[in-house]
């Protein structure tokens, strides 16, 4: 299929090797995600989508704040891994901590009380949206990224850190560097498995 968006989309892989041998400014890269998460569409126009974008000692801050949390709970002698994992994440330029605004969901809530139980869903859809145009966009600037989720973990060191305002819930959490080693092959499920087409 010879298709500018979907060869785009292509490009979105997961990469734990994160590295800082970028070319593109701080400002740059804010810019993108900007742009990338104000583009994306959520339900009745909410814009209940939110970011915090961490850069160089304050990425590295935030991983070592996961990193405590998950001392308390992952047994010392099989901490290693754990320790080299969120190291990874680390090892990064940045990391952008998605967040879905409640106070957002809640007025809408009350403004139409027969859709009351949708927004909560689809808010955490509308906050998939925004992550994957970023991670999309990151792709396509030749920039490495993964999806994590601490969540709830460092939630209330973080906010208390970056002064997070007490309606924004953390959803997500996306280290980005550079792409220090390449993709492995990706499998696919068969078609007949997944979709259904009718004509």
């Amino acid at each position: 299929m010879n298709n500018t968006l979907i060869e785009a989309i292509e490009k979105r892989r997961t990469q734990y090797a994160l590295g800082r041998n970028i070319t593109q400014a701080q400002e740059e890269i804010t810019a993108l995600i900007e742009e990338a998460i104000k583009l994306s569409p959520s339900a009745f126009n909410s814009q209940s989508s939110r970011a915090v974008i961490l850069f160089g000692q304050q990425s590295e801050k935030f991983w070592h704040i996961v990193m405590n949390e998950l001392r308390i709970i992952v047994p010392a002698d099989k901490f290693a891994p754990t320790e080299a994992k969120i190291n990874s994440f680390a090892a990064g330029v940045g990391t952008i901590l998605f967040y879905e605004d409640q106070q957002i969901i809640t007025s809408l809530q009350q403004q139409y009380p027969n859709y009351a139980e949708q927004f909560p869903v689809w808010s955490e859809q509308g906050s998939g949206i925004a992550q994957f145009a970023v991670w999309s966009a990151l792709a396509n600037a030749g920039i490495g990224a993964s999806l994590q989720h601490y969540n709830p973990l460092p939630d209330a060191a973080a906010a208390k850190e970056w002064q997070i305002q007490e309606s924004w819930k953390l959803r997500a959490m996306m280290p980005f560097g550079s792409n220090e080693a390449p993709f492995p092959e990706k499998s696919f499920i068969d078609d007949t498995e997944r979709f259904k087409v009718f004509y």
